[in-house]
């Protein structure tokens, strides 16, 4: 492992044990962190790669906890987290940093500000990039050097040449298919290992909403569970898009579930959000086979 990250030691003594996936002390630590993925390998090889100083690539469907993934790894690697979100509008200075007009003792200077990926090469820290396949396939390249094992930029803005400090580190999420997102082009997927993530189902389901939502009813709770995977069927069965069975929008109705009916719930947190009719009749129809009271 690269000793450049800062592991608690059981989390070394753990990747290093062919049982570690088993182990309860391990599987406690993740909980405690956040994301508990549906398959313990998923999060053992994000971290082993990490740890070699390996780009990963969160590829996933929207609300299946890409995010929250990567805040776990920041967690459990002691490591603050700078964020990119990407749009068609990221740009050098989005990514790098600007100039801006400052005051030094009464004198009017040029002052670089510095942007994420230069914050945190500057202080050896882990840069999270959302969406990436959402930016523009021109503006990418401009970090490819911070990408792959030179870990350097030269900075387009002060031509200084900047080297990432022991530490840093790259996490990106990616949603394929979606409007407005582009695939990714070799020469930048090759500089990432891909971890597949996908929805978080059944009894790992039943314990997030219990421990992440207001929704106490047990009874309600295996009701949304099992609304859950009805969506994700549809979806895989493509009678609906990704969207409807974000685990996100999931668990915000299970939390308005604690307070109004689930049915209102549902049409608040899931329903409202999609856009053809024929998808929202039908969620409407599997929520009233489910929640018929």
């Amino acid at each position: 492992m690269n000793s450049n990250y800062n592991l608690p030691e059981n989390i070394n003594e753990l990747l290093n044990n062919k049982k570690r996936k088993n182990d309860e002390n391990f599987q406690e630590l993740i909980r405690q962190d956040g994301y508990v993925p549906p398959d313990m390998d998923l999060l053992i090889d994000a971290i082993s790669a990490l740890s070699m100083g390996k780009n990963v690539l969160l590829k996933g469907p929207t609300g299946a906890g890409k995010t929250k993934f990567a805040e776990t790894l920041s967690s459990l690697f002691h490591q603050p987290m700078f964020s990119v979100n990407c749009s068609v509008d990221l740009d050098a200075e989005s990514l790098l940093g600007f100039k801006t007009l400052s005051y030094e003792k009464e004198k009017q200077v040029i002052e670089f500000i510095p942007g994420p990926v230069i914050n945190a090469m500057n202080y050896g820290e882990f840069l999270y990039i959302d969406e990436i396949n959402m930016a523009k396939p021109e503006t990418l390249p401009l970090i490819n050097g911070v990408l792959d094992y030179r870990r350097t930029i030269t900075n387009p803005f002060t031509n200084e040449i900047i080297t990432a400090k022991d530490g840093f580190g790259v996490i990106a999420a990616i949603n394929e298919g979606y409007i407005g997102t582009v695939p990714l082009n070799e020469a930048l997927k090759n500089r990432f290992i891909v971890i597949d993530v996908p929805y978080i189902e059944g009894e790992q389901l039943k314990k997030l909403i219990q421990t992440n939502t207001s929704l106490a009813d047990e009874v309600t709770t295996d009701l949304f569970v099992k609304l859950s995977k009805d969506l994700i069927t549809a979806v895989h069965q493509g009678k609906l898009s990704e969207e409807a069975a974000s685990i996100r929008a999931l668990l915000d109705a299970c939390d308005l579930s604690g307070i109004i009916p689930p049915k209102r719930a549902i049409l608040r947190s899931i329903v409202d959000k999609l856009d053809e009719d024929r998808e929202r009749e039908f969620v409407l129809n599997l929520t009233d086979t489910l929640f018929a009271v």
